[in-house]
């Protein structure tokens, strides 16, 4: 049946008061559906402040189960590590050493906050010297697909061993999941879950997060493994192969110039999903209310809301401390 129009129909009447309007809100946020993304560094004491995304920082691994307490006691109940080894080669080969920084502070933050969800971020390019997320072959040197598989199946593998609670793989490689997924069953981890890296694109977003990890590209760039911006099919292929593959998670980087790709993997999956808000969509809000241009609380919010609002079940957000002190405020 047709809604009758005005005067009969008048949509202001259920926006008149705050009670009445939270109570036919369509999309809440709260603090357990942020991840909260962890910079860890080599050293002791270290609180090391990233130029280009102010008030997030690099760890040591003494002082980040200081920032994962915080963050249970203002509800977020998960985060995500990535590493920056003291040391980098063509290999990665601090991906997956027991003693890498990850597994160090997996042990450290699973003493001190023992129920936190510890996701860890699977890809080589924190770990390797030319910042590629995958091993290179070639002439030209480029990323070599299957050979990648087994160096990023071991660090996977590595990170269950060490305690992680979840593994995300992010490279884009091709079979990547599948492969985890193998490694994570034949280790005896059959009960670990994948959150994959489903519909990650090449984007200009990223680059704050490239100079806190140091993992910008020496040569070359992203392009030949990473989805092209432009399109919106493929990301829906992608999903399903990784669905295929045994992921049991999915994920759209980025997010706010990609709401379309959520909506489209929400209308097609029915199982968790979620969005990084990525580094580059941090620094612009950070970068305009330092200018007194807009209003950092209600911008980020409602940020977070649009993402939540187009069908993320879950948000990575370098706001989820700000914006969990800002829900529990009221």
């Amino acid at each position: 049946m047709p809604a009758p129009g005005f005067p009969t129909l008048r949509m202001r009447r259920l926006r008149r008061t705050a009670a009445l309007r939270e109570m036919v809100r369509e999309t809440w946020l709260r603090p357990s559906m942020f991840v909260l993304p962890l910079f860890v560094v080599p050293g002791t004491g270290v609180a090391d402040e990233i130029p280009s995304m102010p008030g997030q920082f690099r760890w040591s691994v003494d002082r980040v189960a200081d920032v994962c307490e915080e963050a249970w006691g203002l509800g977020i109940r998960s985060v995500i590590l990535f590493g920056i080894p003291e040391a980098k080669d063509a290999r990665g080969s601090h991906a997956d050493r027991p003693d890498g920084i990850v597994q160090q502070a997996l042990a450290v933050i699973r003493a001190r906050c023992p129920d936190l969800l510890l996701i860890t971020d699977v890809c080589l390019c924190e770990y390797t010297d030319h910042g590629h997320c995958g091993l290179l072959a070639g002439d030209p040197l480029d990323v070599d697909n299957d050979p990648s598989l087994e160096r990023l199946a071991a660090e996977a593998l590595s990170h269950a061993h060490a305690g992680a609670d979840v593994i995300a793989p992010s490279d884009m490689m091709d079979g990547r999941v599948g492969a985890i997924r193998a490694a994570l069953d034949g280790g005896g981890f059959d009960h670990f879950p994948i959150l994959s890296y489903a519909a990650k694109y090449a984007s200009g977003y990223y680059g704050p997060f490239r100079d806190a990890a140091d993992s910008a590209p020496a040569f070359g760039d992203r392009n030949s493994y990473q989805m092209d911006p432009a399109n919106r099919r493929e990301a829906l292929r992608e999903v399903d192969l990784d669905i295929s593959e045994g992921a049991d998670m999915i994920m759209v980087k980025p997010a706010l110039a990609y709401m379309d790709i959520i909506r489209d993997v929400r209308e097609r999956w029915t199982g968790p999903l979620f969005a990084y808000n990525v580094s580059g969509e941090y620094a612009m809000v950070k970068a305009a209310a330092a200018n007194g241009w807009i209003d950092e609380r209600r911008v980020t919010l409602e940020t977070l809301t649009s993402i939540a609002r187009a069908g993320a079940d879950g948000i990575l957000t370098y706001h989820a401390l700000d914006a969990a002190r800002w829900l529990k405020e009221g």
